[in-house]
């Protein structure tokens, strides 16, 4: 079976350490220290005698014309989340795809909990006061409404994320609501939560707002100026989703008449302009994207995809597969 490395070349080295890479060479015949980021780079004999494409972030498109210049193409096996560069003609071929969405899941739910611990808390507003005060801060007096003991948290998207933010806050004195139309009231009793069929409605509950849907032409939007002005005043608004998901414009209004506050890893664009004012409010902790794997969590990824090769190795199905 020969593999091939697909990705931005700078990152095999932080995905596949040293025992990752060995584990590959064992199932498959790959030069783990020739990494492209479009399979076009390679020679078209060498494209046409490979079987499994192992893929990571920047790989180029997958579509039909380079299909047809890979005849032995079997499996693509991608470490990270969404394979939107993936042609839907891989799966009509018979193409067999995994993704490494569940593992990726992992670091973004650990930030989201993490952030609303702290919201709850006041820490990021008070941590800013006390640098520009420089005094003893009185908790009773300026925090009467903080702290996590029975919060209510409202998610919007029971992902791959939010279920595992669901799982998390199992431990925590609190009550979660749920927002999601693909889930029944069956599957909510199983989670522990409560399922509202109404955004407006759980955010009218809800001290603690966090987005964990995909973005589509559905979701787009979907926290909307209503949506916000349904928030009870003092409620945070946290996002590790995609900042398309929010109307943004709205949200600043919001911010800027002091109501809510917000906490953002994802924006729309992404990258924001630097006169932009989501940067200066001082009720928004603004981050460049950070709740995905980064550092050591790249290894979970690696450690997924190589377990996915694995597998097909041996002619089991993926544990992670997925219709491009």
């Amino acid at each position: 079976m020969r593999a091939q490395l697909v990705m931005t070349p700078q990152l095999a080295g932080a995905v596949f350490d040293d025992a990752l890479r060995d584990r590959l060479r064992g199932v498959a015949e790959v030069d783990v220290d020739r990494v492209v980021s479009d399979p076009r780079e390679l020679d078209p004999a060498e494209l046409a005698a490979v079987d499994v494409l192992i893929t990571g972030w920047g790989a180029a498109p997958i579509d039909e014309r380079l299909l047809a210049a890979m005849p032995a193409l079997r499996a693509i096996v991608h470490w990270g989340g969404g394979v939107g560069f993936i042609s839907p003609a891989v799966g009509a071929r018979g193409v067999a795809v995994s993704t490494g969405r569940e593992a990726n899941a992992v670091p973004v739910a650990e930030w989201t909990v993490a952030m609303l611990v702290l919201a709850a808390k006041d820490a990021f507003w008070m941590s800013r006061r006390y640098a520009t005060e420089r005094r003893a801060l009185d908790r009773e007096e300026l925090m009467p409404r903080s702290g996590l003991f029975r919060t209510v948290i409202g998610l919007v998207g029971a992902s791959s994320v939010g279920r595992l933010v669901i799982d998390r806050l199992r431990s925590y004195d609190v009550d979660v609501l749920l927002y999601d139309p693909f889930v029944t009231p069956e599957d909510a009793a199983a989670m522990g939560v409560e399922l509202l069929g109404d955004l407006g409605a759980l955010a009218a509950r809800a001290s603690l707002l966090s987005l964990h849907a995909p973005e589509t032409p559905a979701t787009a939007g979907m926290v909307s100026r209503s949506v916000l002005a349904s928030l009870p005043d003092g409620a945070t608004l946290v996002n590790t989703a995609r900042g398309a998901l929010v109307d943004q414009d709205a949200l600043i209004d919001e911010l800027r008449a002091g109501r809510l506050r917000a906490i953002l890893d994802v924006t729309d664009p992404d990258v924001l302009p630097p006169e932009h004012p989501l940067h200066e409010l001082p009720n928004v902790f603004l981050t460049p994207h950070l709740a995905g794997s980064t550092g050591y969590e790249l290894h979970r990824l690696g450690e997924s995809a190589v377990a996915e090769v694995e597998r097909f190795a041996r002619g089991i199905p993926f544990a992670h597969p997925i219709e491009p």
